[in-house]
């Protein structure tokens, strides 16, 4: 299968690869290219900046979720009949599991779907140093797949003049440069970049980034390494619906509720599961005649006010809890299940009060990264079956559950996790359904139940 493609990484984060990579993205659609975009590894935030120019949703790519094989099928599943690939890699090239492992890592990735990498460096305050930067990246890319490289925050005229002294002492070219540019400024939070609907005049930055990279970045040379990507091997395969009674689950979505993997929803979807989305902060009630409830992560703690005086939401999803229906909630979702958060301010909200047991910001991350989940009880999960998880969290819960173990797989550290019932899965860890298909086999099922004796 012959797809066009090309990653960008770098050497660690705050490189600059999100707002290259929408630059460049933005370039590809305005020369009118059909482009997808992917972003490696667990994170959720990337890819909304991805979708702003793109205006079609963006792939999540990870090794340590889908491993090899797994992770070259979802590519060439979605990749198929598309003009050309863009991934944006994640933290520092090769930094995986733990920070030690391949597993993981931009570079995995890029090695497993047979990838061009370009490599942004981001070389302010730097001279003649940046090329044994670089030489030492190359010199560690045992694929040889390091095909480019772009200088962020840089002048023209110092460019000009680094160009060809690191073309000279490296075999890769130099495909141009970004500027520092005072007028972008892409704010962080805890969790990253805030989100782009958040900044006021995200489509006029996102404009900016574009034809600056039209002005400073060689986009034929850029097309020559994406369609120079070597062929894939792959033999698509047409995908069974699981279940044939047509089900109906309410998904929360909006600026609180905004965290998904689009491979989960799909999942979701080959159990004939129709989504139905809806807002907690500004509907009134859930949608009619649900099947099933997903509570899926976000940022519940800056809407507390607002997530609060929503009564009649809390009074829906209160009901149909009390009335039995199954209930998935990971990380914001599972906050908002509490009796109440309490925020940054130190401002206490009510919340659902389904879970006993209050929100509090910790001020530093909580059980920070990957992990394996284990039922104690075998229900969701195969008999010693495991699935694949990530945490990312400054808040944390007085009541965390104890139904299940969750292991850290570098360390082997492990705690208790997640409330559990027969058609209970809430906690914090947020869950690959892929690495478990079963987790989603059972859960229709006691959906399907729940229809039938509703």
């Amino acid at each position: 299968m012959k797809l066009p493609r090309i990653m960008i990484a770098a050497p660690g984060s705050g490189s600059g690869k999100t707002l290259l990579t929408c630059g460049i993205l933005g370039m590809l659609k305005k020369e009118n290219k059909d482009v997808i975009a992917y972003k490696c590894g667990p994170d959720y935030i990337d890819p909304m900046f991805h979708r702003t120019v793109l205006e079609i949703e963006t792939e999540n790519l990870d090794t340590f979720f889908t491993g090899e094989e797994g992770t070259k099928e979802l590519f060439c599943q979605t990749a198929c009949g598309r003009e050309i690939s863009v991934m944006e890699g994640v933290m520092g090239l090769y930094d995986g599991l733990g920070g030690v492992r391949e597993e993981g890592s931009a570079y995995h990735l890029a090695k497993v779907t047979k990838t061009p990498i370009i490599l942004v460096v981001d070389v302010r305050g730097m001279g003649k140093s940046m090329i044994p930067l670089i030489k030492g990246f190359k010199e560690y890319d045992t694929e040889n797949l390091i095909k480019g490289i772009i200088l962020n925050r840089i002048s023209k005229s110092f460019f000009d003049t680094m160009k060809p002294l690191i073309e000279d002492e490296i075999d890769i070219p130099v495909l141009g440069y970004f500027p520092n540019r005072k007028e972008i400024h892409l704010e962080s939070r805890h969790l990253g970049l805030v989100m782009p609907e958040e900044i006021v005049d995200i489509k006029e930055q996102l404009k900016i980034v574009t034809e600056q990279v039209y002005e400073s970045i060689d986009i034929e040379k850029l097309l020559n390494i994406a369609n120079g990507a070597c062929e894939l091997d792959y033999q698509e395969q047409k995908e069974e619906i699981k279940t044939q009674d047509k089900l109906r689950i309410a998904i929360a979505r909006d600026k609180a509720f905004c965290f998904y993997y689009n491979v989960n929803i799909r999942e979701l979807e080959k159990h004939n599961i129709q989504i139905c989305y809806f807002s907690p902060l500004e509907d009134e009630k859930l949608p009619d005649n649900i099947d099933g409830l997903l509570l899926g992560g976000g940022y519940p703690e800056l809407y507390g006010k607002e997530l609060s005086a929503n009564e009649s939401m809390i009074k829906s999803i209160c009901s149909v809890i009390e009335g039995g229906i199954p209930l998935l909630a990971e990380c914001g979702g599972f906050m908002y299940l509490h009796k109440s958060i309490t925020d940054k301010d130190e401002k206490e909200w009510p919340m659902v009060g389904v879970i006993d047991g209050s929100i509090n910001y910790q001020g530093k991350l909580v059980r920070f990264g990957y992990v394996e989940i284990e039922e104690k009880s075998s229900e969701f999960l195969h008999k010693d079956g495991k699935i694949k998880a990530h945490e990312f969290h400054y808040f944390d819960s007085t009541n965390n559950g104890d139904g299940c173990i969750a292991t850290k797989p570098v360390t082997g550290k492990n705690w208790d996790c997640i409330h559990k019932k027969e058609n209970w899965f809430v906690g914090f860890p947020h869950l690959y359904y892929p690495s478990a298909p079963e987790f989603v086999d059972h859960f229709a099922e006691c959906m399907r139940i729940y229809k039938e004796i509703k």
